[in-house]
């Protein structure tokens, strides 16, 4: 990953030159990173539907914002494999939803498979709360109007087939598939280099961003890494992501099927 040659008068793309030479994972992290942050932020916004869709707005745009200054610095993403990408979309969405219902419906030793993992206590440090169907709620009825409701809907699809694949595959599969092999020096590890170790490991780390929903996520993982070694398209990645993402939203809208939202 070489820097860019830069015009000497063109400050605000130098510091961020400067930036990228003293930390290489900036350019496939950050954006993420930053994203992650605003969400926390988003998440203290008045639950009034203005501050709402307002919140939402500036999410997208200063996540779009990092994500847009860092395009120099990026790996070559590839190309969209535009068929592939809509079928393993459309599979992994309907995974995602069927095979939540499924766990949700199995019962190990006490344990609700379909629950939601908490991290923390004692050994093995991690358990499995039950699913709580009271504690889903009809987002629907939480807007004032049908209009502010279908402008929160809008904006967040938005937000879910944009931003999100893009942050999201810059980190999974462009910087950490690589870390998880050499993390000193990730940039000198091909795209799609296969090890046993990054391949399952990025799959298990997928809970920390989904412990509702951790069967699944591992399993979505998983199906995500076995496209990005076969193609070694990041693009091809951000194009199914943001298919599954499309998807499932309008799956969750129809069928008012929430616990998805």
């Amino acid at each position: 990953m070489t820097d860019p040659i830069l015009p000497e008068s063109d400050h605000s793309l130098n510091w961020i030159a400067r930036l990228v030479r003293a930390e290489p994972r900036l350019p496939l992290m950050g954006p993420y990173m930053l994203y992650l942050v605003l969400m926390f932020v988003i998440d203290f916004a008045p639950k009034d539907d203005v501050f709402r869709h307002v919140a939402i707005g500036f999410h997208i745009v200063g996540a779009g914002w990092a994500t847009w200054l860092m395009r120099h610095y990026w790996p070559p993403l590839g190309t969209p494999r535009v068929v592939l990408a809509l079928f393993v979309g459309l599979f992994a969405a309907w995974m995602w939803v069927a095979g939540q219902h499924w766990l949700e419906s199995l019962w190990v030793s006490g344990v609700n498979l379909g629950g939601t993992l908490t991290f923390g206590g004692t050994f093995p440090f991690v358990t499995i709360t039950p699913p709580d169907a009271s504690a889903i709620v009809d987002v629907s009825a939480q807007f004032a109007s049908p209009a502010s409701f279908w402008t929160h809907v809008v904006l967040k699809i938005t937000r879910a087939i944009t931003i999100v694949p893009v942050v999201e595959e810059l980190f999974w599969r462009g910087f950490l598939l690589r870390a998880f092999v050499r993390w000193d020096r990730f940039e000198t590890v091909p795209l799609g280099r296969f090890t046993l170790f990054s391949f399952l490991g990025t799959s298990l780390l997928s809970v920390v961003q989904h412990p509702a929903n951790w069967g699944v996520s591992i399993l979505c993982w998983v199906l995500f890494n076995g496209l990005f070694y076969y193609t070694r398209s990041i693009t091809c990645l951000m194009l199914t992501h943001a298919i599954t993402n499309l998807a499932l939203y309008v799956y969750v809208v129809r069928a008012g099927d929430w616990q998805f939202w």
